[in-house]
């Protein structure tokens, strides 16, 4: 069996990413597995562990980290967050493509340990666009919205390290796009 790759996605806040992702999870031809994060925050009403998270202790996690079992760490918002190195590879070994949903920090310490990965960012047309889809969206207050915004411009500076960068200007075609750049890499692996 050919082992999977490892796709490293990011994009900025509002841009789509987690819709674009919901249309290829199911895409078969993808094969595409969902990473599961480490985290030491208490799991919400309905979260399984296993499945949505790994939900451990601070010790657990700093061992971890410690051990080097993880690709990647952060601390947000006063817990931690980390993908796991070894279930990560067992996906991979089982043949799936993993997808990491990942912000810049953590892809960069991810492409540093795994640098065959394939990585994609998705871009909004414009900070206008991404302005008006925030504000379409009714959920944040204007101080939240514009501290995405002023986010969103510092990340777009960093995004020349990855491989692809797809513009989310059209949602179908986008969808296809990030298809495309995936099973273009799984042909290369042939």
């Amino acid at each position: 069996m050919k082992k999977g790759l490892l796709i490293v996605y990011s994009g900025v806040s509002g841009v789509g990413k987690g819709t674009i992702l919901n249309e290829l999870m199911p895409m078969e031809d993808l094969n595409l597995a969902y990473s599961v994060s480490m985290t030491t925050r208490q799991p919400r009403e309905g979260e399984v562990d296993g499945v949505n998270y790994f939900f451990v202790d601070k010790k657990r996690f700093l061992e971890a980290v410690k051990n080097g079992e993880l690709l990647e760490h952060a601390r947000f918002v006063g817990n931690d967050y980390g993908t796991p190195k070894e279930y990560v590879e067992k996906m991979r070994e089982q043949g799936k493509n993993v997808i990491l949903e990942i912000e810049i920090r953590g892809a960069k310490q991810v492409l540093e340990k795994c640098p065959d990965a394939l990585s994609i960012y998705i871009v909004p047309p414009s900070i206008e666009e991404l302005e008006r889809r925030l504000r379409e969206r009714s959920s944040e207050d204007e101080e939240t919205i514009m501290k995405r915004i002023s986010k969103a411009k510092k990340e777009m500076k960093e995004m020349g390290f990855y491989e692809h960068v797809v513009c989310n200007d059209d949602l179908q075609k986008t969808i296809q796009e990030v298809r495309q750049i995936i099973l273009d890499e799984m042909n290369s692996k042939d």
